[in-house]
Order: C-alpha cells, then structure tokens, then sequence
C-alpha cells in the first residue's frame, strides 16, 4: 500500500515534488554555512594561540633600550679634516640604568661647519653637544631659531649663556647653554633639563678652557 504523502503544517497540504526540493536546497545551505562559522572560528582561535606562543619564546629587549657608539672616531677625522682641536666630551660609561648614550656624532657641512655629538641621557630626553667652527653668539642663536640669551649660569667655571627655547618653533628643543671658545662657539642644547644641561657644561669646560687659551 502506497504511503500517503506527509501534510505540511504551514501549508495544510503535503508539498509539492518542487517545494521539497527547495526545502532540502535550503537545509543544504544552512548546514554548510554553520559549517563554515565553525572552521572559521577555530581558524581564528588556532591562529591567536600561535600568537601568544610566539609572544612568550621570542625573547624581547626591554623597553627604551638605548645602543651607545664610540664618537672618538668621527671626533678624530673632524679634527684632520678641518684641521683644528674638536672637543669631544669624555662622559662616563653608560649602563642599562643611566649614562649618556651617544646616538651619533658628525660633521655638518656649510658656510659655518660643526662637530655635533647627539647624546641620550638614559631617558626620553636628548642632548645635542654642538662646536661652531669660527662661529660667534649670532650664529648660536640662528641654531635655535632666533632665540636671545635669556641670562647667565657658571659652569665648571666657565659663564655660559642660558636660552629658553619655545619648542614648536625649534625642533622641541626648550633648552640651550651657549659659550665662546676662542674662535668656535660652543652649543648644548635638546629637551634634557637644565640640570643635566649643567652636567655636560661642567665636563666639558676643561677642554673649553683649553680651546680658548689655543687661541690667545
């Protein structure tokens, strides 16, 4: 005996030969597409674990990390090529808690050449050392953009001008101390404090001295 076709709820009448093929399409294709949502989130889950392994083995150098090169080199050369005494201040050793790292050290080419040596004092903060070769006070100011000696502070006995620089128009830098050594005049200047300033201003000031008296 044939078996009566199945009645339907929603229509109250058995389906038709096409409607049973369109509700098994549609079965088909909510079966693959929660298939898909599976694969997919355990593709998402199997790539964020390898992202955490990799994260905790591949050893890491810890923030701030600051590399020191050796600036006697370039100090030495500058001083050959332009034939003239360099001074190149002699900071203690840095470590991995503090120290002056040295980020580069050059000549700069032009009208007025200058020895430059970029120190990192072990913070965010910079300082750039600075010797204008046959340069004088103006020059100094049209290194910070026009700023004037805001006044005077004595530093291993040498009297250095102090400059309040407005960072938005010079590169950030907030903070200068300039001096004449014979015929060079001598900048320190970046975002380091004046405090630190000073330090570099105190190391250097023997070999201040000893430029200005060459050129007695």
């Amino acid at each position: 005996m044939a078996r009566e076709p199945r009645v339907v709820a929603e229509l109250g009448r058995p389906e038709t030969p096409e409607e049973t093929a369109v509700r098994k399409a549609a079965n088909s294709k909510a079966y693959r597409e929660s298939q898909n949502f599976r694969n997919l989130i355990f593709a998402l889950l199997v790539t964020l674990a390898i992202v955490v392994v990799i994260v905790l083995v591949v050893p890491r150098g810890g923030p701030g990390e600051h590399r020191s090169v050796d600036p006697a080199p370039a100090a030495d050369a500058a001083s050959t090529a332009y034939e003239r005494t360099v001074i190149l201040p002699d900071l203690p050793a840095p470590t991995k808690e503090n120290g002056w790292f040295v980020n580069e050290a050059k000549v700069v080419p032009g009208d007025t050449p200058r020895w430059e040596v970029l120190y990192v004092p072990g913070d965010e903060s910079f300082l750039r050392f600075v010797q204008g070769f046959d340069a004088d006070a103006t020059w100094a100011a049209q290194q910070l953009g026009g700023t004037a000696p805001a006044g005077e502070v004595v530093a291993g006995g040498i009297t250095w001008q102090t400059y309040e620089v407005d960072p938005t128009r010079n590169k950030n830098v907030t903070y200068a101390l300039g001096t004449q050594a014979g015929t060079d005049h001598i900048l320190l200047y970046g975002t380091s404090t004046p405090k630190k300033t000073a330090e570099i201003a105190e190391m250097i000031a023997p070999q201040v001295r000893a430029l200005t008296e060459e050129s007695e």
